[in-house]
């Protein structure tokens, strides 16, 4: 098992990410790609090819100066040349972690060929435990495989990080998750909004019988991250309010402007080119580089402005369907003064500031959060995302709970600076300055 340690030292992570396409074994209901997972026509559906895969990683590592990468599918365990594409990826430096549900694990000789092949660990996609998994996922026997996977990779050392979607059905076994990670070593726990991102961004899909309310979600998350905190395993929550849980967890919390100073976490710049559906399809050639050297912010810049044009249109039927009372998260001043700035920003350099601005439109324009009313009088408003508009369309956002009597936080890093991160040897030299 690889060597690792803990530091509360925050840089931006250098983590590329490849969907090798959506063929999976699975239909979790609140999968992000379940569209594309049922419809063999959709281009992104088939698996690319290993060629094209390489070329990607090789710009991933090469063009993005990223050092490590998460290959997921669909579940990229059933791409026929994962070990091939895990070895290359070795030996360019770009150290691969694989994002499974891990039922293949279970069979003998697969978790071998990944150590082999020089996996560097698993992120697993555990959604509950036992019957209530085989539930989720729609496969009875599920979690009885999943957890014979994960007794293999123990016992061949291959380390393992946790993905928790927080639906309602997991509610109850978030516990029940948090000690199987403690018994079975795992080093991380990534607890995850049940968000309408991608093909979940259709609203017939997510309605009060399967979305939880924050107010049901956070009673279970919170014993469950007392649970991780007294055992020392690192726990992260992503897209929640800030709010929602105790002061105790905040460390934890991660919204859009925090997720660049997580290192499993993925890079903005090569996120927005991987993202593309050029490099999610199986055929066709990959769409341009994302300009590093010609302009600073080139052609990402570009794609920003392209971004705000095609999104912002969405909010006034947002906000007609949901009443005056919620705004946007803020005016859009920030990325506009960026674009008029240009070469102020050195995406090169990884500029703090540039990623800070993707991250506000990832929230504000993308995904359409929302403040309520409640939201201004908080501390903490300049470094959350607030309220996804989709989840306000449903609850409302009466749960905000605003932090008052603290001078405002203008820092998305003022309460993660506190949590102790996993960091992996070969990140040593770069992230903690050692030789």
């Amino acid at each position: 098992m690889n060597a690792y340690t803990k530091t509360k030292k925050k840089v931006l992570t250098r983590r590329g990410v490849l969907w090798l396409g959506q063929t999976c074994n699975l239909r979790c209901h609140f999968c992000y790609f379940l569209d594309r997972i049922n419809s063999q026509d959709h281009p992104e559906h088939p698996f690319m090819t290993l060629d094209k895969a390489k070329y990607i990683c090789h710009q991933l590592r090469y063009h993005y100066d990223n050092n490590a990468i998460d290959i997921q599918g669909g579940e990229p365990l059933l791409f026929k040349d994962i070990y091939k594409l895990i070895s290359y990826c070795r030996q360019i430096g770009l150290y691969p972690t694989i994002i499974t549900n891990g039922l293949l694990l279970a069979k003998k000789d697969v978790c071998e060929q990944l150590k082999d092949a020089g996996v560097r660990d698993l992120l697993l996609s555990v959604h509950g435990v036992g019957e209530t998994y085989d539930q989720v996922v729609g496969v009875p026997g599920a979690s009885k495989k999943q957890m014979e996977g994960l007794a293999r990779c123990r016992e061949l050392g291959i380390p393992i990080r946790f993905n928790t979607v927080l639906s309602k059905l997991a509610l109850p076994q978030l516990t029940a998750i948090a000690q199987l990670a403690i018994d079975s070593q795992t080093r991380v726990v990534n607890f995850i909004a049940f968000n309408p991102f991608e093909d979940q961004s259709d609203q017939t899909k997510r309605s009060r019988e399967n979305v939880p309310a924050y107010t049901e979600v956070a009673p279970p998350l919170t014993a469950a991250l007392d649970l991780l905190e007294a055992a020392g395993v690192e726990a992260n929550v992503r897209y929640l309010p800030l709010c929602i849980v105790p002061p105790r967890h905040r460390n934890s919390m991660y919204n859009f402007q925090q997720l660049p100073y997580d290192l499993h976490e993925w890079d903005y710049m090569s996120w927005s080119w991987t993202g593309e559906q050029p490099q999610r399809m199986r055929g066709g050639t990959c769409s341009p580089l994302i300009s590093l050297k010609d302009s600073p912010g080139g052609i990402w810049i570009d794609k920003l402005k392209l971004m705000v044009a095609d999104k912002l249109r969405h909010y006034p039927r947002l906000l007609s369907s949901i009443g005056s009372t919620y705004h946007r998260l803020r005016p859009l001043a920030h990325v506009e003064r960026l674009f008029q700035e240009g070469g102020a920003v050195n995406f090169a350099k990884r500029d703090p500031a540039l990623y800070r601005a993707n991250a506000r439109l990832r929230a504000e324009v993308h995904c359409r959060y929302l403040y309520s009313s409640k939201c201004p009088q908080c501390a903490g408003q300049p470094i959350c995302d607030g309220f996804h508009g989709d989840y306000v369309s449903i609850f409302g956002a009466d749960e905000a709970d605003p932090m008052r009597g603290l001078p405002r936080i203008d820092d998305p890093c003022h309460f993660i600076q506190e949590q102790d991160k996993v960091i992996e040897e070969e990140d040593y030299g770069w992230v903690l300055g050692r030789e």
